[in-house]
């Protein structure tokens, strides 16, 4: 599942690695645990504030719609 960052915001647990509004996280080559996504998803950080969240799904259509 992938997701959007909606705020700037430095990753204190990945080298302070910068991450822009519309960003994708995680970077890629980067594993985060299920806490770490929920930590970003709320506002149980140390912005107080949500700064990703789930990028919605693309569907492909169908040739010809």
């Amino acid at each position: 599942m992938g997701y959007k960052v909606t705020r700037f915001f430095y990753d204190l647990q990945d080298g302070d690695h910068l991450y822009n509004v519309g960003d994708s996280y995680p970077r890629k080559g980067l594993a985060v645990s299920n806490k770490r996504i929920a930590e970003l998803m709320s506002g149980k950080n140390r912005l107080r504030v949500p700064v990703i969240a789930e990028e919605p799904k693309k569907t492909r259509r169908k040739k010809g719609e």
